[in-house]
């Protein structure tokens, strides 16, 4: 039985949040049941902006970063974003390694990342 990963994902106006809660996210069947229900969000209502919000998070593993290009692919279609807000220096290392951080754009908190459409 695996770890749950808590994700608590709430809009305001044409704008989602989806904020991890999980100091550490690396269960595979929580990252997925994550992916579910973030995907069920978005179709019930597409976001012009989806935020994730990484500011509890320690630690993540590499389906993370691959549910995250799903989920970005899945709204550029309708022409939404996806933006990173709250990262910790060493997980933000982790997306210019794999040069990641030329697609997402990066807030320092969720509300900037909110506002600032």
């Amino acid at each position: 039985m695996g770890n749950i990963v808590d994700v608590e994902i709430s809009r305001q106006g044409r704008v989602a949040v989806a904020t991890f809660k999980s100091g550490c996210i690396s269960d595979v069947e929580g990252i997925a049941a994550a992916a579910t229900r973030i995907k069920k969000f978005i179709e019930e209502g597409m976001p012009k902006r989806l935020v994730f919000d990484f500011a509890e998070v320690r630690f993540f593993s590499s389906q993370v970063l691959g549910l995250l290009l799903d989920i970005r692919a899945s709204l550029a279609k309708s022409e939404s974003e996806v933006v990173i807000s709250g990262i910790n220096p060493q997980l933000h290392r982790v997306f210019k390694i794999t040069n990641l951080d030329k697609i997402f754009r990066f807030f320092e908190d969720k509300e900037s990342a909110s506002k600032n459409e």
